[in-house]
């Protein structure tokens, strides 16, 4: 596990026409190690672009970040990334898939297979270990990569709206699968998402973004809204409405529909 300490962070790009877009400006945020943060906003507020700094994928123009004390100066095993798009080998068989991450770090082989044989229990697939990403679902296909990271043991796990491109049943069972999956591990999560529902489902604490570029004001964090729910939490209680209201009447304000 890992805590995460972002100070001032800012993210700059150059135009066509020669001038600077500010995308991104003043995000500070801490998480502490083990714990679970969502990240909500609009479109183009920077969400995930304070991911991609996170993972070494973007290098910040301005602030500090560090992860577990270290500041990230790249992409490292340590970090493990989940974005929409599966990325599995077509050629490798699910157990295949997992194990390569290990492999590639010099696990010999029959240890990287006990590795993929955990996690592939862990995200409850271990029957299909010998199938071909083609001949599995879209659910399947995400746990498969969420073993995959799992098992080269990241001290942060950063998801990048994984479950965006699944249908609405698939989705709430990998929410619910997610939900177990960290109380085991304890992983410390920082999971991005256009879904303030799931946002609240998943997280100990809302991060909620606002402007970007498209709207006239470099994205910053509006607010950290914390969940005081229940382990075991009900999308139809008053309470946790009350937190989607809340955090909804955030992510729009300012928000141009055209």
């Amino acid at each position: 596990m890992a805590d995460i300490s972002v100070a001032g962070l800012a993210k700059h790009y150059d135009a066509t026409d020669g001038s600077t877009v500010i995308a991104m400006t003043d995000v500070s945020l801490t998480v502490a190690s083990g714990e679970f943060v969502a990240v909500v906003g609009a479109s183009g507020c920077g969400k995930s672009t304070l991911l991609r700094i996170l993972a070494g994928f973007e290098r910040a123009s301005a602030g500090t970040v560090l992860v577990g004390g270290v500041a990230v100066a790249g992409p490292s095993s340590d970090r493990g990334v989940v974005f929409q798009d599966y990325g599995l080998f077509p050629w490798l068989t699910t157990r295949e898939n997992v194990a390569f991450g290990p492999r590639q770090r010099g696990v010999d082989r029959k240890a990287a297979a006990a590795l993929s044989e955990r996690f592939l229990h862990t995200v409850g697939l271990a029957m299909v270990a010998d199938k071909y990403p083609g001949e599995l679902s879209g659910g399947m296909q995400q746990r498969v990569a969420i073993a995959r990271v799992l098992a080269n043991n990241p001290a942060l796990l950063l998801m990048d709206e994984p479950f965006g491109a699944l249908d609405a049943l698939t989705r709430s069972d990998l929410q619910i699968e997610l939900r177990r999956i960290h109380r085991q591990t304890q992983t410390t999560v920082l999971f991005v998402t256009h879904s303030i529902e799931e946002a609240i489902f998943l997280a100990d604490r809302v991060v909620v973004m606002t402007g970007g570029a498209a709207h006239g004001v470099p994205g910053h964090i509006r607010a950290i809204v914390p969940v005081h729910l229940p382990a075991e939490r009900d999308v139809n209680s008053h309470e946790f409405n009350e937190i989607k209201r809340e955090i909804s009447a955030m992510v729009h304000e300012g928000v141009d529909y055209v």
